[in-house]
């Protein structure tokens, strides 16, 4: 791409630079800009770039790379953005309310943080300030805990290193829906320039003490009276390591073991290529600690902690991460068989229409209701009454409905903990479970194929052609197709003990196909895992085809 320094690109950059109230990113574009203007290669690609946003505000907030511009993470875009939100609170009736902003350690989340709070304060909100970077789950439990109207978590979750991020919560405790995002898009728009927007100091830090009653909900949720196992635990250079030591500690759980590499937050993410513990790589020295302290359970968490991966070893003394829906079935299944000691009847768990159907099955069994929603915990969360426990495949589970209205890793790794301990104490392993579950209800092996673009235009040429030209069968086997438009841009695709769900992702630039294939076991149960293993792969074989 080779782009022109016209006029116009030259003097929305001398805007943005003048209305900027932040003076390294006013250098850092004033850099860039005088570049282009000497006919620099590339830079007035560049300069085009940054200046081709502002970035879009989702139900998933924002999330781009750290940089000068309105197509940025900066200060300029996080002021204008909070003064929009400010606007959208007393339109909503909720002027003066409590608003509660917390972060984590990534580039500029401090800063961030900072200009977020002034300007809430400024706003005249109550505005009460977490005290340094912590887990996000921490945030969406502070949002319930002190009553507040809103909640700001600075964080790009398991993003790559240059990226950093804004998510919002409402009063309900959980991340925003639709028609919300638009209308505080609209108010972003009629916000002031940055440099305009009153600020004011004067937000209250908090203590310990809103940490700690969140620490000790969490020490509650192990179900059963079991504490010996061996844990080896990785927080990816997140803030999530001490907040998950002290809630082991407070369970009762006192073998932990760390990833010693990626224990401090460290924004850069040295050790690990994309710190997502999906990704290929990410969890190898986690794995490596569990086989070299013999650990009977290992827990990845994200860099913000809201998610949380689960390792077992195998029959042969390996080990690999469960997948998220493995992960998914499995503390369903402990919840669902032990529900009645906690809460009162008519439970409800649910997940997205992209993750394994086998929890829908495990429901039945136990007479529970189950549901299904739309991709993202800002959906599950409103599944309905009596929720008790959900989860998506992207390793995102809520095991803590009642205090915690959000994906939240810190939980999960503790009730993961006591399932492991109660399952070790019988003699048996989270693999056991997993047998039996796939034998009484049916293999169910899932898979995904994810498209990473540079070009978001990309991924709506695919959607088009799909939909002009569906697919009549998907390894062998036939399929109809669904357009959930204009709900969602998914579609859908079934067919005999087939379904494979097609979307652009929400947060990444990457279109996404997830897989389910699922074999009945009338006999062998390895056989029926190889069955629907080839099966997989062939229908794997055939996206692939129409992805490219």
């Amino acid at each position: 791409m080779t782009t022109s320094l016209t006029s116009d690109l030259r003097d929305r950059a001398f805007r943005w630079i003048a209305d900027d109230p932040d003076d390294d990113s006013r250098v850092e574009l004033q850099n860039i800009l005088a570049r282009a203007m000497g006919g620099e290669a590339g830079a007035a690609d560049e300069l085009a770039d940054r200046m081709a946003g502002p970035l879009e505000f989702g139900t998933a907030g924002l999330r781009g790379p750290v940089r000068a511009g309105p197509n940025g993470m900066n200060v300029a875009v996080v002021t204008r953005t909070t003064a929009g939100v400010a606007a959208w609170l007393v339109a909503q009736g909720h002027p003066g309310g409590v608003v509660v902003v917390g972060r984590d350690a990534r580039h500029g989340s401090e800063a961030f943080a900072k200009a977020a709070a002034e300007v809430l304060t400024a706003a005249g909100f109550v505005v009460k300030v977490l005290p340094g970077p912590l887990p996000t789950p921490v945030l969406a439990f502070a949002v319930l805990e002190l009553g507040a109207v809103a909640g700001i978590q600075i964080t790009a979750s398991h993003n790559p290193p240059a990226d950093n991020g804004y998510k919002l919560y409402d009063a309900s405790g959980g991340q925003i829906v639709p028609p919300s995002d638009g209308q505080i898009e609209r108010a972003i728009e009629a916000a002031l320039p940055a440099i305009s927007v009153p600020r004011e100091p004067g937000a209250e830090v908090l203590g310990d003490e809103l940490r700690d009653a969140y620490l000790a909900k969490v020490a509650l949720l192990p179900r059963g009276p079991e504490r010996e196992v061996r844990v080896a635990a990785t927080a990816l250079h997140g803030v999530g390591a001490d907040t998950l030591r002290a809630a082991f500690d407070r369970a009762g759980f006192g073998d932990l073991h760390l990833v010693a590499e990626q224990a401090t937050p460290d924004p850069d993410f040295p050790t690990v290529a994309f710190p997502n513990p999906e990704e290929p790589g990410a969890t190898d020295l986690l794995l490596a600690l569990a086989s070299e302290v013999d650990a009977e359970l290992a827990i990845a968490l994200d860099p913000d902690a809201d998610r949380c991966a689960l390792g077992v070893r195998e029959r042969d003394g390996s080990w690999r991460m469960l997948r998220g829906d493995e992960t998914g079935v499995l503390l369903g299944w402990h919840i669902l068989s032990t529900v009645d000691k906690t809460v009162g009847t008519d439970p409800l768990v649910a997940t997205t229409i992209v993750s394994s159907s086998m929890l829908g099955e495990i429901a039945k069994e136990f007479g529970a209701r189950y549901a299904e929603t739309l991709t993202g915990f800002k959906w599950l969360v409103r599944a309905g009454e009596g929720l008790v426990f959900a989860y998506e495949e992207a390793l995102g589970l809520c095991v803590n409905p009642g205090f915690v209205r959000d994906k939240d890793g810190i939980s999960a790794a503790v009730f993961a903990a006591g399932l492991a301990a109660s399952l070790r104490a019988a003699g048996r392993g989270p693999l056991d479970v997993l047998d039996e579950l796939a034998v009484k209800h049916g293999v169910h092996v899932t898979d995904q194929v994810s498209l990473r673009v540079t070009d978001l235009s990309v991924r709506e040429r695919l959607m088009a052609g799909l939909r002009g030209a569906p697919p009549a069968s998907l390894g062998g086997g036939d399929v109809t197709m669904e357009d959930l438009l204009p709900d969602a841009d998914v579609l859908r695709l079934t067919g005999e003990g087939l379904r494979v769900v097609i979307r652009p992702s929400g947060t990444e630039p990457k279109l996404k196909a997830y897989l389910q294939v699922k074999e009945p076991v009338s006999g062998d149960l390895a056989n029926a895992r190889a069955a629907a293993d080839a099966r997989l792969a062939a229908v794997r074989a055939d996206i692939e085809s129409r992805l490219t």
